[in-house]
């Protein structure tokens, strides 16, 4: 469609993209490791490339096919909150 150059910018967003990702993952993940948090620097990175790649694949998949572009997105939501869920009725079994 658009070419050998729009193919670069497409490989050098979405890699821009995914640093970004993985900075402020580590940004964040590292604040929580400093105060003895769960869920440290590794997890958060993960989760943020994660959540990250997501929403490429949606809006990619939204530009050739057309389309939502945040359905695949909300799904990740949707599993953050489903995991955050039982994390609450975990811990909250545990102080008994």
């Amino acid at each position: 469609k658009g070419g050998i150059i729009m193919d670069w910018f497409f490989i050098l967003e979405c890699a821009i993209k995914s640093v970004l990702a993985i900075i402020i993952g580590g940004v964040i993940g590292s604040e929580r490791a400093r105060h003895g948090r769960a869920a440290g620097m590794r997890t958060h990175i993960l989760v943020c490339l994660g959540a990250t790649l997501t929403a490429m694949t949606g809006m990619f998949l939204s530009k050739e096919m057309g389309g939502d572009a945040m359905r695949i997105s909300a799904q990740v939501v949707s599993g953050f909150g489903f995991l955050g869920v039982g994390m609450i009725i975990i811990k909250n079994n545990n102080r008994n």
